[in-house]
């Protein structure tokens, strides 16, 4: 009996916790980068559904950007088709575009919209194309040899020129999840693909979001990944610009890192890296006093 009551008043307190973070964010936008792990495992990808749900009935307005680069490589390998990158970006011809716009406008992104449809929200599909939410243009991959930098063009990547906000805000404002696919569109009508990090940055940025969630496979960022005790919970703008310049923040935390940046110069309010992989992520970083992951600011 005592062990009910016990955790009956933890579970009191839980809530209690989180009274002051549910009436601070009531009414205000965040944006979730819904990636990595959290998007393959099918334990995880109903935490994350239903840490939305939770955020939705009390009052908070989400709008997801996914990514899907494993599941386009998957793809890709089926029809034999190689995999390339230069400087972390993928090479992407005629054929390798109109497969990434398949599998994330086609496959991934009406998936999540079907799952949290049945977490009794109304979720809306949307690609960058679609009444030309995101304008596009190339985007060239850099790289060094010899210690001369030199920009590459590989193909149908682009970079968001102008995001036309409004088709978002109305569903938000109708009450829907707008799941937004990260392909814009070309002046030509062209396909671009684009890294989701930096479109959740832009549409942040666009929304002036209360904050940016970005899902990662880590639990933050670290000044040396091998020892723990350096994680870094709270990284100012300055302090970041200088350790990606070190190449102490390195690899695939580098377009994490200066999404949140990026976010927060064109008008969120503030930006996270949180670790997808751990069961409710999310609301573990909005609705308690700890918090988790590291904030960008």
């Amino acid at each position: 009996m005592s062990e009910e009551v016990i955790s009956a008043n933890e579970r009191a307190k839980i809530l209690v916790e989180a009274l002051p973070y549910i009436q601070e964010f009531h009414g205000k936008t965040i944006v979730i980068k819904y990636g990595g792990n959290a998007m393959i495992n099918d334990e995880l990808k109903q935490f994350v559904m239903e840490d939305v749900a939770l955020m939705k009935y009390v009052g908070i307005k989400v709008v997801i950007v996914h990514g899907g680069g494993p599941e386009i490589t998957g793809f890709l390998k089926k029809i034999g088709k190689e995999s390339l990158f230069v400087s972390g970006l993928r090479v992407t011809d005629e054929e390798t575009v109109e497969i990434a716009e398949m599998v994330l406008d086609g496959k991934i992104n009406s998936e999540i919209v079907t799952l949290l449809n049945r977490k009794g929200l109304r979720a809306v599909g949307l690609s960058g194309k679609d009444a030309n939410l995101i304008c596009a243009e190339k985007k060239l991959a850099t790289i060094y040899e010899q210690g001369e930098k030199t920009k590459v063009d590989i193909g149908y990547v682009g970079k968001s020129k102008q995001i036309n906000i409004q088709i978002v805000t109305d569903l938000i404002n109708a009450g829907y999840v707008p799941v937004i696919a990260p392909i814009g569109v070309g002046e030509d009508g062209e396909s671009y693909n684009i890294n989701a990090d930096y479109v959740a940055a832009d549409i942040s940025g666009a929304l002036k979001a209360e904050k940016l969630l970005l899902l990662t496979d880590t639990e933050g960022v670290y000044k040396n990944f091998e020892d723990k005790s350096s994680f870094i919970s709270t990284l100012r703008a300055e302090e970041a610009k200088n350790l990606i310049k070190e190449g102490i923040i390195s690899g695939g935390m580098v377009p994490k890192v200066e999404s949140c940046l990026r976010a927060i110069e064109k008008g969120a309010n503030k930006a996270y890296i949180i670790d997808g992989r751990q069961p409710h992520s999310i609301i573990l970083e909005l609705f308690t006093d700890s918090g988790i992951g590291t904030e960008v600011v």
